[in-house]
């Protein structure tokens, strides 16, 4: 399975941003350098590129969602055939 797509940090001293716009929408084809989407900060507005090629299969953070912690997963990228991991079901409670 392809890495998660993770919230960059635009400077050093950058804790948190905004993801302001998708560029590529989920089931979108992924190529390394494709500009994916929009981050701002209060000092600037930064795109993000794709380091890996795939497919964008699931987008976790939705447009103008604000308060997005560096390092958070932001989309799932997969390769050609695969499919997106789910979170396991929680277990059931004791009997």
């Amino acid at each position: 399975m392809m890495p998660n797509i993770l919230m960059p940090a635009l400077s050093p001293t950058m804790t948190e941003g905004t993801l302001a716009r998708w560029l590529k929408q989920e089931g979108d084809q992924v190529r390394a350098g494709d500009v994916l989407a929009e981050i701002e900060t209060d000092k600037a507005t930064m795109e993000v590129e794709a380091v890996d090629e795939g497919v964008l299969s699931k987008i976790l953070v939705p447009d103008g969602t604000a308060g997005v912690k560096v390092n958070a997963p932001i989309a799932v990228l997969t390769g050609e055939g695969e499919e997106a991991a789910t979170p396991a079901a929680p277990a059931p409670p004791p009997a």
